[in-house]
């Protein structure tokens, strides 16, 4: 009787959290019909969410960013889960949007997202990937030599390639002229070099679009970026020197949801370039990575509104 008992409690606890993470995923504006639910062996030791611990740092003492992704769902998918070609094509997703640190969770994970560039190539979906270079993911399987490797070869897909002032040159190989080690100065001109070289070795991709970082103390970084397409050439972002920093994560994934919402909306490149830079400046104003900026408050930064109150 009391297993009886102790398996209904248990059952009705699972559907109770299986209908509040449903609505947490809704909230968020994620259909949670397109989510892939893996069972749970109860501890982790063969699936598991993956985490990621940031300290935020202050002042002279940096942010420290450390991975937990072990044996998570994401890193033990395979390329025939799921049904890239029902996606594309019968649904017409629209953007496909993935990078390097889903590329170096596993072995097997390159693997899915060259699979789904091909099936979105066939449907005329656009493919656009953030570089997103992390040093401890790529350790234990080939380091920086892997990961050049694995993008590389990905961005033989891509349309609209992003990154920030580091992930050109680690994850790539494209080294940017005039910079230095510390990343303390970033020269315009050294970037658009360095654009102009990632067209010649890949010359599928239409728009190249970078984050642009000096770090003077955790919480006051200079913030600006650049970009490039083949249709409109480069173009600046307005830059924000000094921009004061509550919590850096999210940033750049803020940065790219803004330009890419501005390219699908068919906004010429400075003005895409715009939203992301204005998004991504927003999304560091709050904690955590994701953002809580509305589309308004961001045509609002970009207008040039200030800080004052709002009532």
């Amino acid at each position: 009787m009391r297993e009886f008992v102790d398996g209904i409690v248990t059952s009705l606890v699972d559907n109770d959290v299986g209908r509040l993470i449903e609505d947490l995923i809704m909230q968020g504006g994620v259909d949670p019909a397109f989510v892939r639910w893996e069972p749970y062996d109860g501890v982790g030791r063969a699936v598991r969410n993956g985490l990621n611990f940031t300290e935020r740092g202050f002042g002279v003492r940096g942010a420290v960013g450390i991975s937990d992704r072990g044996h998570s769902a994401a890193s033990s998918m395979r390329a025939e889960d799921i049904d890239w070609d029902h996606l594309f094509g019968k649904l017409g997703v629209r953007c496909f949007q993935t990078g390097g640190i889903f590329a170096g969770l596993s072995e097997t994970t390159p693997d899915v997202i060259e699979t789904a560039m091909a099936s979105a190539k066939r449907h005329g979906t656009i493919i656009s990937y953030d570089l997103n270079y992390r040093q401890s993911l790529w350790k234990a399987i080939g380091g920086p030599a892997k990961a050049q490797e694995v993008n590389r070869r990905l961005a033989a897909y891509v349309d609209v390639m992003l990154g920030n002032e580091e992930d050109f040159t680690a994850s790539l190989g494209l080294h940017t002229p005039g910079t230095d080690e510390c990343l303390s100065v970033l020269p315009i001109e050294g970037f658009k070099a360095m654009m102009s070289a990632a067209t010649l070795v890949f010359p599928n991709i239409e728009v190249i679009a970078t984050t642009l970082r000096v770090v003077h103390s955790a919480n006051r970084n200079d913030w600006g970026a650049i970009a490039w397409s083949a249709a409109s050439g480069f173009a600046e972002a307005t830059a924000r020197p000094e921009l004061e920093i509550l919590d850096r994560v999210g940033g750049g994934d803020s940065f790219a949801v803004g330009l890419i919402y501005g390219l699908l909306e068919d906004k010429q490149l400075s003005v895409a370039l715009e939203y992301g830079a204005a998004h991504g400046a927003l999304a560091m104003t709050t904690p955590g990575d994701t953002s809580t900026a509305r589309l308004p408050e961001v045509e609002g930064l970009i207008r040039g509104n200030g800080a004052r109150a709002q009532r």
